[in-house]
């Protein structure tokens, strides 16, 4: 875990950039990306995260991305197929050397959803509710770091994310009261 750092934002942007030219300009006549948002424990300005960013994506046909699969993966852009059922609504990309099999560092996850889902409005509520209330966010902060000492740094993903997922539902459902 390391504390929140304005390079976090800064990279996101950058492959932002990136992922939507290599999305919205090889599909001629449409753009297939409909917004991008920074989300996930980076997107949080005031607690630690692990260095991997989560970036949001706001698409209306999955066709559309699936069919740049090779492009993005050109790009840097791997495309993970999901078994999980929390992630069954979202087509997951991610990035780092862990994935061309240079090396083990993982840097970014690219969840494509569909505009304005439930996934969508989820990612978004959850980065602002805690956001905006310091001491959510704290208990979250907490939680992680936990779950970070407690988890296997290989092969540990599940039961980090499992561990994650009671707090999230509760913060899910204060947020949407407060919106």
């Amino acid at each position: 875990m390391v504390e929140y750092v304005s390079i976090f934002y800064k990279t996101y942007y950058l492959d932002k950039l990136k992922f939507i030219e290599q999305v919205n300009f090889r599909k001629e006549h449409s753009s297939v990306i409909k917004d991008i948002q920074h989300v996930g424990s980076t997107s949080i300005t005031s607690i630690k995260a692990k260095p991997i960013i989560d970036i949001a994506v706001a698409v209306d046909n999955f066709e559309d991305v699936l069919a740049l699969k090779k492009e993005l993966e050109l790009a840097g852009f791997y495309y993970r197929p999901q078994s999980k059922p929390v992630l069954k609504n979202q087509l997951l990309f991610a990035c780092g050397s862990y994935y061309d099999g240079s090396g083990n560092l993982q840097t970014h996850f690219i969840h494509v959803v569909h505009t304005n889902s439930v996934d969508w409005l989820n990612y978004i509520n959850f980065r602002d509710y805690l956001n905006n209330t310091p001491l959510a966010a704290k208990e979250y902060e907490n939680l992680k770091i936990i779950l970070a000492s407690k988890v296997p740094v290989h092969g540990g993903r599940e039961e980090y994310c499992n561990g994650k997922c009671d707090f999230i539902t509760q913060i899910l459902k204060k947020a949407s009261v407060t919106s």
